[in-house]
C-alpha cells in the first residue's frame, strides 16, 4: 500500500489513505515497513526524498518479545488451518496490529488470513470501503 501511495497510484487503498488524511486520522507506519520501503529506493537522492516524505508519519516498533511469541502462535494457528504465511515480517506486522487493536490498511492479500482467522481489523472494512 505504501509503495502505491509513494508512486501516486490510485487504488482503493490509496483512496482510503487520502480519506484518512483528509479526516486528520492518525496514520502510523511500522518500523519494519519503513525499512522495507527504504531498502527498495533507487540511489541516494531517492532514499533521502522517500525518508523525508515518510518522516511525516509516526513510527511504531513492530516486534518485541511479546509480539514475537504471539506471532509464532499466529503462524502456527494459520498453519494448522493449512495456511502458511509467506513472510515472517507480515506475521509480525499483523500480530502487532492484533495485539494493539490497530486496523491495518493493506493491499497484500497475505494479510487476509489474519483478518479472517485471527481477528485483525482491516482499515478498509472499518471505513466501509471493502
Amino acid at each position: 500500500m505504501w509503495i502505491d501511495v509513494l508512486t501516486d497510484r490510485t487504488t482503493i487503498q490509496t483512496l482510503a489513505f487520502t480519506r484518512l488524511l483528509e479526516h486528520e486520522q492518525t496514520i502510523v507506519m511500522g518500523d519494519l515497513v519503513l525499512a522495507e520501503i527504504l531498502q527498495g529506493t533507487r540511489g541516494d537522492a531517492h532514499f533521502r526524498q522517500t525518508a523525508s516524505r515518510l518522516a511525516l508519519f509516526e513510527t511504531l516498533t513492530i516486534a518485541d518479545r511479546h509480539v514475537a511469541i504471539e506471532a509464532a502462535r499466529h503462524y502456527r494457528h494459520l498453519r494448522n488451518r493449512s495456511i502458511t504465511p509467506r513472510k515472517t515480517i507480515d506475521t509480525l506486522i499483523a500480530t502487532r496490529c492484533i495485539v494493539d487493536g490497530l486496523p491495518l490498511l493493506y493491499s497484500d492479500r497475505d494479510f487476509d488470513p489474519f483478518v479472517e482467522h485471527l481477528g485483525m481489523k482491516s482499515a478498509l472494512d472499518l471505513h466501509g470501503m471493502n
